[in-house]
């Protein structure tokens, strides 16, 4: 499975961009699609799945032109957007045999689909209740099973955590993880601990603007030697974050734990770390996306 973008743009209205100039090649595995909020992880989404189409550019699945041939991705696309909408007054099952129908799931393989899928999910219990009733971490269940029913070829997957509590982002973290064979799963997020153990590559966006396409284990090492951490007072706080790419701060009895990346040793105090993966991020969108 490849996913090839070529100088990828769209332009919502007048001189409002949601990504520009996005050139990328993807095949299979995790690809993590990180960036603050309102850096285009939507916008790009929305054009690979044919939601909308781009206005500048062109995007390729399996060599075929995907503005010319939409129903190539679409016959193989799995997608959760952002703002996922159900219908109320059906259950789980109800909401789940509805999208497999609009899929052209057969009504066997549908059954025993959504069966697995409501177990995997965590929902078993509550398949019975009306949506309506569903809490938002439970509708956020419901849209994941919904986008892995046709056990597709290429999984987008928009701010998935959303509304999760931590033993479910760790559950989802799970499933992702056991879908990497013979796939591409395009994950978009804000919060790096979802792509740090399922990622085997990583697409960082900011304003628009596609950043870096690089490993987890390359982006971390544009950091490493440059990962710091020392103590200061809370009154010098403030200077600090204007100074420094801080990426952790910690409370203490004699003051402030930051941690902060930095090329040069940023205060006579400070330790070198090993880097993270968010390390290594917040300086990509610090240092590249300042640039």
């Amino acid at each position: 499975m490849t996913l090839t973008a070529e100088n990828l743009g769209k332009r919502w209205s007048g001189d409002v961009w949601g990504i520009r100039n996005a050139s990328l090649d993807l095949d299979d595995g995790v690809v993590g699609l990180l960036g603050p909020n309102g850096a285009g992880k939507s916008t790009f989404m929305q054009v690979i799945a044919t939601v909308t189409k781009p206005t500048e550019g062109r995007l390729y699945w399996n060599g075929a032109d995907v503005a010319a041939s939409p129903n190539d991705v679409r016959s193989v696309l799995g997608y959760l957007p952002q703002d996922f909408g159900v219908y109320p007054n059906l259950t789980a099952t109800e909401f789940l045999e509805y999208m497999a129908a609009l899929k052209g799931l057969p009504g066997g393989v549908a059954r025993d689909r959504i069966d697995e899928l409501l177990a995997v999910t965590n929902l078993e219990e509550y398949r019975g209740r009306k949506l309506s009733g569903y809490s938002g971490g439970m509708r956020q269940r419901v849209g994941i099973a919904q986008a892995l029913l046709n056990d597709p070829d290429l999984l987008i997957v928009d701010e998935p955590t959303v509304g999760l509590d931590p033993a479910e982002r760790v559950r989802f973290r799970n499933v992702i993880g056991d879908l990497t064979e013979d796939r591409l799963v395009i994950l978009s997020t804000h919060i790096v601990t979802d792509v740090e153990s399922t990622a085997t590559e990583l697409v960082v966006l900011d304003d628009g603007r596609l950043l870096t396409q690089t490993t987890p284990e390359a982006l971390i090492d544009e950091v490493d030697g440059m990962t710091w951490e020392w103590t200061v007072s809370s009154d010098r706080l403030t200077a600090v974050k204007r100074s420094h790419p801080v990426t952790k701060t910690v409370r203490r009895a004699g003051g402030v734990l930051v941690r902060a990346v930095s090329p040069d040793r940023p205060d006579p105090d400070a330790t070198a770390v090993e880097p993270t993966l968010e390390d290594a991020y917040l300086w990509t969108i610090e240092h590249d996306g300042g640039a």
